[in-house]
């Protein structure tokens, strides 16, 4: 359907998904879930019905030239400098889709649910579709399983078409007697945050209930028509967008929302204990992923991602193990992953930032040792092809030693190349480059001496990636 787009929102944190989830790379560029990162099977899902070059990604400029730049080159990205929440990403993105004269249906979905019956969930979309041509707001209701209080709930009835249902009203994460009282009277559905609407329907609905936030738009569209980009003009305007959700600015107040009631296997992977739920399990109830070894467990989620984990007799627990951190978490508390990270937050670590492997658009490098003596030691590849920046560093020296492949090295006036087991030295503040011009990959070893070793010593001159 060409006048049918995806808008896919993947600017979250996921840190309830902590150790896996970091800042720098959040759960939906994660695989947790089959063999695909949540946003790519996300994307995939939506095939035949909307193709790839209609689908545009709502996301954090970080990601797009950091750690997730394969999984968003793909596709059409807005950068959204600061989080402000769904509303302003929304009316972004529509505003983005009739910029020159369009008005196509949007499907907006979170990068970061499961759906495990898709052909299902695809019969539903063009149900949601149709209604959507016709001028309303669709959103799609999950049946409560449970009183969750982390859920927004939605009241709807039946209407003349069976499948799609008058709302009646939005109530925002009940307390726990109110979530209760709602799966007594019946006819409340968990809203999934996933919508249907055409963009000059969301827009007007947007104008009228969060003018604030329309106010914006317009300002963005002004600049965008007076020459600068769509983008650039996001930069200079999105900081005076309040933070709001779609669902307590828009729906809860308008007159146009409807909901097509879903049986699709859906979960919002919001905590540890939704892993385990989502995963397959052995006969103990046991989901068990990377090296591991459980002896006498029941109704555990285990997943080591570097080395074995063993554990006994231990039940409803979730053991997460990265390269620096082991959550161990009560199923039912997790969460609470949260505190943690507001805990590292408040000590200033960085295990809440980013992992020892760090991916980058050229290659990868992995923190091997650091040191409060002033040194850092790195294993750093770089894929074929692929250069890092021209830089500097005011801070530290840098010494590099090839381990397998070719290093060119431009190190202030010199190019030179280096050979495996050969080495070469950068001084404090001299601009220098690291290139694999080759067809296998490069390893090197970086040692870095300096009385500040952090990643936000550097200068760039020239960068591939625009960074």
């Amino acid at each position: 359907m060409s006048d049918v787009h995806a808008v896919i929102l993947a600017g979250g944190s996921g840190s309830r998904l902590w150790p896996l989830s970091r800042q720098h790379l959040p759960k939906q560029f994660l695989v947790l879930d089959g063999d695909g990162s949540l946003l790519q099977t996300t994307i995939d899902r939506l095939s035949p019905t909307i193709e790839p070059k209609n689908v545009l990604i709502v996301t954090q400029e970080s990601h797009a030239k950091g750690e997730a730049y394969h999984a968003l080159r793909s596709y059409r990205s807005l950068f959204e400098p600061i989080g402000r929440n769904t509303a302003p990403a929304i009316a972004l993105a529509a505003a983005y889709l009739t910029a020159e004269g369009a008005d196509p249906v949007m499907v907006v979905l979170p990068a970061d649910h499961v759906i495990k019956e898709e052909k299902r969930f695809r019969a539903l979309l063009d149900v949601a579709i149709q209604a959507a041509q016709g001028g309303k707001l669709v959103t799609f209701g999950i049946q409560p399983s449970r009183p969750d209080t982390g859920f927004g709930y939605v009241k709807a009835h039946r209407a003349e078409d069976a499948q799609v249902y008058a709302v009646e009203r939005f109530t925002e994460k009940p307390d726990l007697a109110t979530a209760e009282r709602f799966l007594k009277e019946g006819d409340y559905y968990w809203n999934s945050g996933m919508f249907v609407w055409r963009a000059s329907v969301i827009l007007a609905e947007i104008q009228r209930h969060l003018p604030q936030v329309y106010r914006v738009v317009q300002a963005i569209l002004a600049d965008s028509r007076a020459g600068a980009t769509f983008q650039q003009a996001v930069e200079k305007h999105f900081a005076a967008m309040p933070s709001i959700s779609i669902d307590y600015g828009v729906l809860e107040k308008s007159d146009r929302v409807s909901l097509i009631p879903c049986d699709i296997g859906w979960n919002d992977v919001g905590s540890w204990q939704a892993v385990h739920e989502i995963s397959p399990k052995d006969e103990s109830g046991n989901a068990l992923q990377g090296n591991v070894i459980a002896v006498d467990c029941k109704n555990s989620l285990i997943r080591a991602e570097k080395r074995l984990v063993t554990a006994i007799g231990i039940e409803d627990l979730c053991v997460i193990e990265t390269a620096d951190a082991v959550l161990i978490s009560k199923s039912d508390q997790t969460q609470h992953v949260r505190k943690v990270v507001d805990a590292l937050h408040e000590r200033g670590a960085t295990e809440h930032i980013y992992h020892t492997k760090v991916n980058r658009p050229w290659g990868s490098y992995t923190v091997l040792e650091e040191d409060s003596e002033g040194f850092k030691l790195k294993r750093i590849e770089v894929a074929p092809g692929a250069r890092l920046s021209l830089q500097s560093h005011r801070q530290r020296s840098e010494h590099w030693v090839v381990v397998s492949g070719t290093a060119t090295v431009t190190n202030g006036d010199e190019v030179i190349t280096v050979h495996k087991n050969q080495s070469t030295y950068i001084p404090v503040g001299t601009k220098h480059r690291l290139e694999n011009l080759g067809t296998e990959p490069l390893h090197i070893v970086e040692i870095q001496v300096g009385e500040y070793l952090g990643e936000d010593d550097i200068q760039r001159y020239e960068d591939n990636y625009g960074r």
